[in-house]
């Protein structure tokens, strides 16, 4: 095996339960396809309770003075989304995935951008697929990522039995996204302590609860223009840790 296989099967996993989801929903009624898509915003909530518990872990608490917790969590999400918005993230995936419909034929009053917008989301949120792709990078086994390919792969085909090709197409950025990481892991080894590892993950854990919001049509949150306080996050949770 090479570095990067992980990846690779995480891409086909992806690409393999979109289309078998795709064929399925032909012969679903849109009534039963909008209840699809409220079930996967429950599970999704569901997904983001299990990601914010390290939130009150004991290994996550001591490794900051008390109350600050929460304030990394609140200051990473709040300087992200600053970030996130001066960049005007959520507009250009939204164009991203404009641009890919057009080029894939699907339809204007369709669900592509949508399915795409989630999709990526919810694939590259998460410890697995940082984690997973750096031990991947080090050589140290996929198993991670083999894990995260079969939860990949079922949640592919249920999103896309509801909201189409975009589904599908939602492996490219994942593909780019956790590549890098493999390189990050090949050139760099070991490079976040447990710490930093949490707080990563609960802010997933919030984008997670955004990407529910959005799926039942609560709430329309720009979890896009808060993928910054994803990278932010391990860097104030060190800086917190060292000087506090």
């Amino acid at each position: 095996m090479f570095p990067g296989i992980g990846t690779v099967i995480n891409v086909i996993a992806i690409i393999g339960g979109a289309s078998i989801g795709v064929v399925v929903a032909n012969g679903l009624r849109i009534t039963t396809r909008a209840l699809i898509t409220d079930v996967l915003g429950l599970v999704t909530l569901l997904a983001a309770l299990s990601a914010l518990a390290p939130l009150w872990s004991i290994q996550f608490r001591n490794a900051f003075p008390s109350g600050w917790p929460l304030l990394v969590v609140l200051a990473s999400l709040l300087i992200g989304g600053l970030i996130g918005s001066a960049l005007k993230l959520e507009a250009k995936l939204d164009s991203l995935g404009e641009n890919l419909r057009e080029k894939f034929k699907a339809s204007r009053e369709g669900t592509f951008v949508e399915g795409f917008v989630s999709a990526s989301l919810l694939f590259a949120i998460g410890p697995l697929a940082i984690l997973g792709s750096i031990s991947d990078g080090m050589s140290t086994g996929i198993d991670q990522l083999l894990l995260k390919s079969t939860l990949d792969f079922f949640a592919a085909m249920a999103f896309a039995s509801s909201l189409g090709w975009g589904v599908a197409v939602a492996a490219i950025p994942v593909g780019i996204y956790q590549g890098s990481w493999t390189v990050i892991g090949f050139f760099l080894g070991e490079i976040l302590s447990p710490y930093q590892v949490d707080a990563m993950t609960v802010v997933g854990g919030v984008l997670l609860v955004g990407i529910g919001l959005r799926l039942l049509a609560i709430k329309n949150v720009a979890v896009v223009n808060l993928l910054p306080a994803l990278a932010i996050a391990p860097l104030l949770a060190l800086a917190v840790h060292s000087f506090l």
